[in-house]
Order: structure tokens, then C-alpha cells, then sequence
């Protein structure tokens, strides 16, 4: 979890004190005998609604703006060989732009303002380009 936050809030004070919030949170409330993924599934639940807070405090912005960006994915472990082939083969198979709001926003985990700001474009446009690319990349890739 404490990696999880860190990875999220880059500097160890407040990712110790995030874990710690977390951990007040969502351990009063796991139910006894609970299958492991179902507690590991409320952990990062309750972690994504920290982080929530506190980018939310932090930045001044709404905890709706911050949502997506927060919702990414938990990580699974490091990718087998033949995942990386396969997502190296549909991106290539990708224009040059859906390509590259891929590769920043899910292998480099940039937010949607990062990647607007490195791709000289607005949010609404990398949000709209994102699903595009998604959709193609599936159509590239059906098993994807």
C-alpha cells in the first residue's frame, strides 16, 4: 500500500502519513474471513479516496476532477514477456498521436494535464484522443 502512495505522492512524510490514513480507514471496517482480493480490492479503494483528499486539499481542485486520474489501475507485478511483445505490436500499429497519449498515460502513468501539457493540446482533447486510441488499439488487438 505504502508503495502504492508513494508512487502517487513522491516523498516518504506524506506517503507514511496517507498509509496511515488509510489503514485507520479501511481496517475497522474489513470483514472477518473476507477472500484476500476482495480486502486488497477495499485497500486500494480506500487508498484512491486518501489520495483524493489530499490532492484535492493539496491543489484546491475538486475531488471529481482528480477521480480519473486516481483510478488507474493497480498494479499487478512486472509484465511477462509476451504482454510487452503484445504492447509493443499494437502500438506500432497505431498513429504516431494515439500512440503517444497511450505510451505517456499508461506505461509512463503521466495525468490527463501532463500529457495535454506535453502534447501542446487541452484535457478535453487528450480525454477524447484517449478513447479513441483505446478503441483502436482493441481493434488492433481484439484479445487486448
Amino acid at each position: 500500500m505504502y508503495a502504492f502512495i508513494y508512487a502517487r505522492v513522491g516523498n516518504r512524510a506524506d506517503a507514511e502519513d496517507l498509509t496511515q490514513q488509510v489503514a485507520l480507514k479501511a481496517i475497522p471496517r474489513l470483514r472477518q474471513g473476507a477472500p484476500a482480493s476482495a480486502i486488497r480490492g477495499y485497500l486500494f479503494a480506500t487508498a484512491r479516496s486518501v489520495l483524493g483528499s489530499f490532492w484535492s486539499t493539496r491543489l484546491g481542485l475538486s475531488q471529481a476532477e482528480l477521480h480519473e486520474d486516481l483510478a488507474m489501475a493497480v498494479p499487478q507485478g512486472p509484465p511477462s514477456d509476451e504482454s510487452t511483445e503484445r504492447a509493443q505490436r499494437i502500438l506500432a500499429a497505431l498513429s504516431d498521436n494515439y500512440r503517444r497519449v497511450l505510451e505517456l498515460r499508461f506505461l509512463h502513468g503521466y495525468s490527463l494535464k501532463e500529457v495535454a501539457a506535453e502534447m501542446r493540446s487541452t484535457v478535453g482533447a487528450v480525454k477524447v484522443m484517449q478513447l479513441r486510441a483505446l478503441r483502436a488499439a482493441a481493434k488492433v488487438d481484439p484479445d487486448a
